[in-house]
C-alpha cells in the first residue's frame, strides 16, 4: 500500500516538473539546463545554490547566520526585522545570470496586512517594476484572507506561512523589494532560494504580475485582467477576487476572453462562464487543486484561480485578457460587483512599465473582516 507521505512526495515531483518546464520550453535546445527535477542525482549541473534572507541578506557564501542573538553568535540572531509604515526594505538584488526558485514569507496575519504591503521585482536593471502586487495576492489568496491550500504555484499554511514555486529566470541582475504601505509597523521573515549560472536563451521571458481592482465594476464594461500588452508573451494565470454586492444573483455567468494577435471585436479563446474557467462547474465551490480551484468561498467573498501550466496560452505580437460580469436572476442580467485579480505572465524584457496600482485605500477597502 503507498503511504501518505509517498504519494506527497510524488504529488510534489510531478509539480516541480510542470513549473520546470515553464523554463524549459522557452528555450533554445542548447541553452537548457540539465534536468534537476527529473533526475536528482545529477551532481555536475553547473549551478551553484544560494539562498538569501535578513541572516545572509546578500546570498554571499559563508556569510550566513552571523549575527548574535542572546544565545551568542550564529544563534538565531536576525530571523526577521520590523518594518516601519512606509518604509522599502530590499529582499535581494543578484547579479545573474541566475533563476529565482522559491520564496518564503510571512509577517502580520490581519487582512489589512495582506494588501497593505507591497512586493516589487525588477529585471535585469529596469527602472520600473515588472511584479508589482500585495503579499497576499501575490502569494496566492484575495481579500486579504489567508486560506491553508496548495497549488502548482502556490502553497500557504493556516497561520501565514506562504511559498511561491514559479521560476524567475534574470540574466543580469533580479532586484525584489517589500514596502509597508499600511499605517503599522509589521515584522518580517522571508527567505528567497535561487541559483546563479543558469544558461538561459535570449527568447526568455520574465516574471510580471500585475495586480488590479474594480470596486465596483462598471456594467457591461468587462473587467481587465491582463492590459493589452505588446510582443510576445505566456499568460500563466490568475489569482481572481469577487465580492458579490447582489447576494441574490448568482454573479458567475461571465466568461473570459483572450484577444490575441490581432484580434478586435471578438477574441480568439473565449469561455463559457467564471466558474468554468476555473474548472469547477453549476455554481462556485471551495475546492483547490494543483491547476485550478476556488481557495475561499465564504460570505459573498470568493478567491479563485487557474494556471495555464499544462494549457499554455501564448501568443506573439499584442494580448488582452478580459472577463465578463454577468449574473443570473431568472434569467441572464449585467451586473457590477467588487473584482480584484493578480494576473502572472512571462514577457521579454525591456517591458513596458505595468498599468498603475489602486493605492493602499482603495487595495483595503471593503476586504475580509
Amino acid at each position: 500500500m503507498r503511504t501518505a507521505p509517498f504519494r506527497l512526495a510524488c504529488r510534489h515531483s510531478a509539480i516541480a516538473a510542470v513549473l520546470l518546464s515553464v523554463v524549459l520550453l522557452a528555450l533554445p535546445a542548447a541553452a537548457q539546463p540539465n534536468d534537476l527535477v527529473h533526475k536528482p542525482w545529477l551532481l555536475d549541473t553547473g549551478l551553484t545554490s544560494r539562498s538569501i534572507s535578513f541572516e545572509n541578506p546578500t546570498g554571499a557564501p559563508g556569510e550566513g547566520g552571523k549575527a548574535a542573538s542572546n544565545l551568542g553568535p550564529t544563534r538565531k540572531g536576525a530571523p526577521q526585522r520590523s518594518i516601519k509604515p512606509g518604509e522599502t526594505v530590499q529582499l535581494c538584488d543578484i547579479e545573474g545570470p541566475g533563476t529565482i526558485r522559491h520564496i518564503w514569507i510571512t509577517t502580520d496575519r490581519s487582512p489589512a496586512v495582506q494588501r497593505a504591503c507591497v512586493i516589487r521585482a525588477y529585471w535585469e536593471g529596469q527602472e520600473h517594476a515588472s511584479i508589482e502586487c500585495p503579499i497576499g495576492d501575490l502569494f496566492g489568496f484575495a481579500h486579504g484572507k489567508i486560506m491553508s491550500y496548495q497549488s502548482a504555484v502556490h502553497s500557504c499554511g493556516p497561520t501565514g506561512g506562504r511559498n511561491i514555486w514559479l521560476p524567475m529566470p534574470f540574466a543580469k541582475r533580479a532586484k525584489l523589494t517589500f514596502t509597508n504601505e499600511g499605517p503599522k509597523a509589521v515584522p518580517l521573515y522571508y527567505q528567497i532560494g535561487y541559483t546563479i549560472g543558469d544558461k538561459h536563451g535570449e527568447g526568455i521571458g520574465r516574471l510580471h504580475v500585475l495586480f488590479r481592482r474594480e470596486n465596483p465594476t462598471t456594467e457591461k464594461k468587462d473587467f481587465e485582467l491582463l492590459p493589452q500588452r505588446k510582443g510576445k508573451g505566456r499568460f500563466i494565470g490568475s489569482i481572481i477576487g469577487i465580492r458579490n454586492l447582489h447576494p441574490g444573483d448568482w454573479w458567475g455567468e461571465g466568461e473570459i476572453k483572450v484577444y490575441m494577435d490581432g484580434d478586435k471585436e471578438f477574441p480568439t479563446i473565449a469561455g463559457t462562464g467564471s466558474e468554468d474557467y476555473v474548472g469547477l462547474a453549476w455554481g462556485i465551490q471551495q475546492a483547490a487543486f494543483l491547476y485550478n480551484g476556488c481557495s475561499l468561498n465564504e460570505k459573498d467573498f470568493v478567491s479563485m484561480y487557474r494556471w495555464h501550466l499544462c494549457d499554455p496560452i501564448a501568443w506573439q505580437k499584442e494580448a488582452r485578457i478580459t472577463i465578463q460580469q454577468i449574473a443570473w436572476n431568472k434569467g441572464l442580467k449585467e451586473t457590477s460587483d467588487d473584482w480584484s485579480a493578480a494576473t502572472f505572465w512571462y514577457e521579454p524584457v525591456p517591458s513596458a512599465p505595468l498599468p498603475p496600482m489602486p493605492d493602499v485605500k482603495a487595495r483595503t477597502a471593503d476586504i475580509w473582516k
